[in-house]
């Protein structure tokens, strides 16, 4: 019997999986904390490409790990531990560059906001994306009518994803308002910075 799009098992789990994409995009990670920052360095505007970045790279990522990438992993577990340290090496770089961050008014030393392509490929080497990704396949996508259900999960995700993490870029250009003074600005993207190294302690603890 052909399975249809919209079965039974698919759609008592909607409402779970729009939930656990709103969890896993809403609160604090790797991205969230980039956004935050990028809103209060270059405005909500310029952190636009960043936000359509994270959110296409990782349905795209969403994707292709169902449709079979995660296998390779298993078959290579050295290329995941490689991914997963390269990552957290290159988390440690964008914290640097984070806390170097100056105010919109201080010409070449604000840097640049993350391009779209930027923000995409991060996906790949941000521990919090692989987490969500591997969750989403295994625990949200029925096996009857994989592929099906697949879409529908990337589907939800992406729409679910886009405001969540539009609200942290929101959040940080708000905050142009009150924090005018480049000291201040400074002190925001060294703490942000130093979330965003905190967001490695469970690379940390596997080492221990």
């Amino acid at each position: 019997m052909m399975v249809t799009p919209l079965n039974e098992s698919t759609l008592l789990l909607l409402g779970p999986l729009a939930l656990f994409a709103l969890v896993s995009s809403i609160t604090p990670g790797p991205n969230n904390i980039m956004l935050a920052s990028s809103g209060l360095t270059f405005g909500f505007r310029r952190t636009i490409p960043h936000m359509l970045g994270v959110n296409l790279g990782f349905t795209v990522m969403l994707v292709l790990v169902g449709l079979g990438l995660g296998t390779m992993f298993q078959q290579f577990p050295w290329l995941y531990t490689v991914l997963k340290y390269a990552g957290a090496l290159y988390l440690l770089y964008l914290a640097w560059k984070i806390a170097l961050s100056g105010p919109m008014d201080t010409g070449s030393q604000r840097g640049r906001p993350f391009t779209f392509l930027q923000a995409a490929l991060f996906q790949w080497v941000n521990p919090k994306a692989w987490v969500m990704a591997v969750g989403v396949i295994a625990t949200y996508t029925p096996q009857a009518g994989f592929y099906w259900n697949l879409a529908l999960a990337a589907a939800v995700c992406c729409l679910v994803n886009l405001p969540s993490i539009g609200i942290w870029a929101a959040f940080g250009a708000g905050l142009q308002k009150w924090l005018h003074r480049p000291l201040a600005i400074r002190l925001f993207n060294v703490a942000m910075a130093l979330l965003l190294v905190a967001s490695l302690y469970p690379v940390v603890q596997e080492l221990a």
